[in-house]
């Protein structure tokens, strides 16, 4: 069996954008037939480019290769022009492509990709939402802590156990900063109000996108302690693991962070210094699913867990999922609940706050091409773009979920 054909759909959900401005899902043939899909998690480059370098990683690295040579693969991959370290870009690529070599290879041996990362330890697994407004509510559902604990406790009375939310903002290419004094007072009256609203059913996630210096983060993750949050996510940048491991000396809620770091190396060093006990690794960025097996079993050795990151489409979902279901320290999964993320792959889904892995062969999804053919993204930005201005002391600040616009 040899990887043969590479297809790659760019696929634009609709309004608002939960997920993102589009999505990118290569799609893998073997020369005997059989198909497989990736989903490559937000490039740093533009949809042509991004699909340039996927192409270009294929047939360097992967054409008429054993799709099961994953780890020739990616050491291939890794090596790439004298590199012998993560590039996001090339590396995202491989990631998308590595998850399509195991739904292929899952549908050659007619079993679930779960069976084959060391079987299903994880009949359920707990699963997280993030608080998006409900239709009709405006950009002042992002500011405001009665609406965010309305939608919180609705999110409970579905089922939820944990609930995500970041009202720190900005969301800026000038972080770390240290943060205005408006915003830890809303973040405070925010967990307050969340808190409030669903007691002790579920816990709550904070986000802060990487905004803070370690200083600013600090200040913030104290004032948030009586909240007792399950995490104080991503609190500076993802280039300072040393940061990292200050703000988790130095406040008592549990730092998790990951999203945006590649490759097993990254990871390590911010185990070996303290910097995370929540990991939350994108799959379409990480490297794949035999990465995140890897991780998983260096984050065990640390005593740290995992919480696969999602900001993206349902492929990457499915991947995180089959991963889950087979590690023992598994925290919980992110999810996105949309109607178009279930149309496009048919996938695993939640259902009372936790998901079953699925038995089905590969990636256990049913991909719709025809409805991501139509559903182009035709457009040259970002699947995510960073504000280009400060930190705003004056008039304070919002992050509005990744919305597109």
């Amino acid at each position: 069996m040899k990887l043969a054909d590479l297809e790659v759909f760019v696929v634009a959900p609709p309004a608002p954008g939960w997920g993102g401005r589009y999505w990118i899902i290569p799609k893998l043939t073997t020369a005997c037939g059989i198909v497989g899909y990736g989903e490559c998690y937000a490039s740093a480059v533009g949809p042509a480019a991004m699909g340039a370098v996927i192409a270009d990683v294929f047939a360097r690295h992967m054409e008429d290769t054993d799709p099961g040579q994953v780890e020739l693969m990616a050491r291939r991959v890794w090596g790439s022009g004298f590199t012998g370290r993560p590039d996001p870009t090339v590396w995202g690529a491989f990631s998308g492509l590595e998850m399509a070599c195991w739904d292929i290879l899952g549908k050659a041996l007619d079993r679930p990709v779960h069976a084959l990362l060391g079987g299903r330890v994880n009949d359920r697994l707990r699963a997280y939402t993030y608080l998006y407004p409900d239709a009709g509510l405006g950009d002042e559902f992002w500011t405001s802590p009665e609406q965010q604990a309305q939608a919180a406790a609705a999110r409970v009375g579905e089922g939820w156990t944990a609930v995500k939310f970041d009202p720190a903002g900005p969301y800026t290419v000038f972080g770390g900063h240290q943060p205005a004094r408006t915003d830890i007072a809303l973040s405070v009256q925010m967990c307050a109000a969340i808190r409030s609203a669903v007691g002790d059913r579920a816990d709550l996630l904070f986000g802060t996108h990487g905004q803070f210096t370690a200083a600013g983060a600090i200040r913030l993750g104290r004032a948030l302690e009586p909240y007792d949050p399950l995490w104080f996510e991503e609190p500076v940048p993802p280039d300072n693991p040393q940061a990292m491991a200050e703000v988790a000396r130095a406040v008592r809620i549990p730092v998790a962070g990951g999203e945006r770091l590649c490759g097993l190396s990254e990871f390590a060093t911010l185990l070996r210094l303290g910097g995370a006990s929540i990991l939350q690794p994108a799959l379409g960025r990480l490297g794949g699913l035999w990465e995140g097996r890897k991780l998983a079993a260096l984050a065990q050795g640390f005593g740290a867990q995992i919480a696969p990151h999602l900001y993206c489409g349902p492929v990457e979902f499915a991947a995180s999922v089959a991963l889950g279901a087979t590690i023992p320290n598994l925290l919980m999964v992110e999810a996105i609940e949309t109607p178009f993320h279930q149309a496009l792959a048919n996938g695993p889904r939640v259902e009372g706050g936790f998901v079953t892995p699925p038995d089905a062969p590969g990636l256990g999804i049913s991909f719709d091409e025809d409805l991501a053919r139509a559903h182009p993204y035709t457009g040259d930005r970002l699947h995510l773009e960073m504000a280009q201005t400060p930190c705003d002391y004056a008039n304070g600040n919002a992050f509005t979920g990744g919305a597109a616009d």
